[in-house]
Parts: C-alpha cells; structure tokens; sequence
C-alpha cells in the first residue's frame, strides 16, 4: 500500500496539462473497457440465441482478436503520424465499439454477430496505440506508472461493466442490451473529443511516417528484448482469451448460475487490478519489468490451472479474485517493457507492432480452445490456458530487460 501511495502521490506534481491529458485518456479507457467487458457477458446469450456451438463461440473471439491484431500496426503508425488529430482518433474507437454491438444486436444470424466482433476489435486497435503512446511521451519516466493508472480506468469499469450488464440482461432482451448501446458510444465519443481539445494541437505533429521511421521499426524487430517480451505477451494473451472466451460458458451453461451472477464472477476477475495495477506498475518501474514479470506470469499459470478443480461458490470465487490481481496488470508492464527499447518517435507504432504479432499468433487459439472444450470437457480449456502461461514465464527469465530506476 505504501508503495501504491507514492506512486499516486506523484500525481499532485503534474502540470494542468499532464493532468487533463492523463485524467482524460483514462476516463476515455473507462468507457472502451465497458464495451469490451460487455462481450464476454453477453456471450452466452448469444451462443443460445443463435443456437451457436463452441466452435462458433471461439470463432467470435478469434475474429475480434485477428481484426484487432492486423490493425494494431496501422493504428500506431497513424497515431505516430498525425498527432495532431489523436483526439478524433481515440473518439472514433468509441464509437466503432457502440456500431459493432449495433450490428451484434441485429440478432440475424451468426455472420452478423462474426462481423460485430470484428469491429469491438477495430474500436480496441483504434484506442490503444494511440493513448499508450501519449502517455508514454509525456510520461518516458513514469511510463509503467502512467500506463497503469490508465489501466485502471479499465479495471475499475471491468468490475463494474458485468453486474451492470448481467442486470440489463435479467431486465431486457440481449438484443435491445446490444442495440442500444450505440447511444451511450456517440455521445462518450464527442465528450472525449471535446475534453482532448487543444492537447495534441500544441504537440509537433510527426507527419507521414519516414524512411528513418521504418528503419527504427525494422531494428525494433531484431532487438532480441522487444521479440521476446512480444512472444511471452503472446503466449499471456493465448491464456488469458480462452479464460474470457469460456469462463463465462462454464458459469452460466456450466454451473447454471444466472446473467447476474455469470456478471458477478466476471467482475471479481478485474476488482482486485484496481488495487494491483498501481502497485505493480511503482515495482516495475523501481525495481524493473522482470522482477515482477517472472513471478507474476508462473502465478497466474498456476490459477488458471485451479480453474479446473475449484469447486463452485466461495472456492472458484478467491481463485477468480486472485486471478484479477494479474489479469490486466501484465498487459500494461509488458507494453512498457516493449517501449522501453522504442525511439520516442514510434511509441504507438511499437506498441502496435508488438500487438500485431501477439493477435496474429492468439487468433486460432479460441478455435482450438473450443475444439477441446467440445470434444473432450471445458477444463481441458484452463489447463491449455495454464500451460500457455508457463512457457511465457520461462521466455522472460533469459531477456535483458529494463532494470528499474531503483530510486
């Protein structure tokens, strides 16, 4: 806790505006983690209304994850070459998030529902390049820290958005939930604009990316600390997307437990980063990214594993819980771990480079996930995740990687 203050405490010496811009971006990230968290909620109720089957399930996540995979690069190259404009750029990922779920909400059939998922991950490639990169401008010293206050906009709505979600769903259809959520996403959208204004105007804009650009980019690939920190988010990501894609099918179709309380569950998978994210990230940026790297990924292998066994209730729920401490955390200490080797000119094409290799190599895993799932029991499932968390550790372990400011 002490180490959580002092690292939030730092917060009061930040100019008005570094607040905004800080203060802005993480409320934006408040409102994409609503769209994205409401996926998995709602999941199920797609599955039975479509009359889908696992594989079909998976192939929902794995079209979100490849549209946002194979967009991340381009994202982070415009964001780097038209600072200028990243206040539009970061509105326009809220509002691709409330069109998807508008088509999603259709309710016509499966291609639809393909087509949604693919545009909730066009809305996630739009966002994160472009705000990670801002704060890891303004921030270069504060990077880990910076990144996870941002992060905990998302844990904070993460908690929030599945016991919202699964109460919409007791109330109306899981069309309507999905239709109207296009509201909400316009008008966020133009709040963010608006409260972005003039904060990126006053910033060099880096015009059209360069020939010295793409050499920086070209080097970042052969800098054996950027693949291998990409590589161990990959195999981080292949767990963490067959937990979100069938954790909420075993509570609900599983364990028959209720919208409410699949929306339960889901929330104390991300309550605990709210604490954990400023924590970790002080740690990371003090101590350095594989002090706390390492341990947190054997950790979370060995939860993902308990999934299996944990008997229902109070049991399932502490293993959820602790889950929720590293759940989202790692993403953030991983991205700083990749920026700390990017020139200050392809922050958000780095961080969109290592996102396009690590969706690209996670995109089959939710088919694969759901072949298991269908043929020879869901647990099967939390153990393929638990493994895919354990090699992850172990590409870290060798990697020389930021060591910490150690003040």
């Amino acid at each position: 806790m002490e180490q959580a203050q002092s690292s939030l405490a730092s917060l009061r010496m930040l100019r008005a505006g570094e607040f905004r811009l800080l203060g802005v971006i993480t409320g934006g990230h408040f409102i994409i983690h609503w769209f994205q968290q409401l996926f998995p909620v709602v999941l199920p109720s797609i599955k039975a209304g479509l009359g889908l089957n696992d594989i079909q399930v998976g192939a929902l996540t794995s079209a979100r994850q490849l549209v946002n995979g194979s967009m991340d690069l381009p994202a982070g190259l415009l964001a780097d070459s038209v600072v200028r404009y990243r206040a539009l750029l970061l509105a326009s990922a809220i509002i691709s998030m409330g069109t998807a779920y508008l088509l999603m909400g259709s309710g016509t059939g499966f291609v639809s529902a393909l087509l949604g998922a693919g545009l909730v991950g066009l809305g996630t490639a739009l966002w994160h390049p472009a705000a990670a990169a801002s704060l890891s401008n303004q921030f270069p010293n504060r990077r880990a820290t910076a990144l996870s206050v941002h992060g905990m906009g998302a844990t904070i709505s993460d908690t929030l958005t599945p016991l919202g979600a699964g109460l919409l769903l007791l109330s109306f259809s899981w069309t309507s939930v999905l239709s109207l959520q296009i509201l909400p996403a316009l008008g966020f959208g133009v709040l963010l604009w608006i409260g972005l204004a003039g904060l990126f105007s006053i910033r060099e804009s880096g015009g059209t990316a360069s020939a010295a650009d793409f050499r920086e980019i070209a080097a970042l690939v052969r800098n054996p600390a950027f693949v291998g920190v990409t590589v161990a988010a990959a195999f981080m990501s292949m767990g963490r997307v067959i937990v979100l894609t069938f954790l909420p099918i075993y509570i609900q179709e599983h364990l028959k437990y209720s919208p409410f309380g699949l929306g339960f569950y889901i929330a104390l998978l991300h309550a605990m980063g709210t604490v954990s994210q400023p924590i970790l990230g002080f740690l990371s940026d003090r101590f350095g990214r594989k002090a706390v790297l390492f341990p947190s990924f054997l950790t979370l292998g060995a939860l993902f594993a308990l999934l299996a066994v944990a008997n229902p209730g109070l049991q399932l729920g502490v293993v959820i819980s602790a889950i929720g401490l590293f759940f989202y955390t790692l993403m953030n200490i991983t991205f700083a771990a990749v920026m700390d080797v990017a020139a200050a000119k392809i922050q958000a094409s780095s961080y969109g480079l290592s996102s396009l290799m690590v969706q690209v190599a996670v995109f089959p895993i939710p088919i694969l996930a759901g072949y298991l799932v269908q043929n020879y029991g869901i647990q099967y499932a939390f153990l393929l995740a638990s493994g895919f968390l354990f090699m992850g550790g172990l590409l870290v372990l060798p990697l020389n990687l930021y060591r910490g400011s150690k003040r």
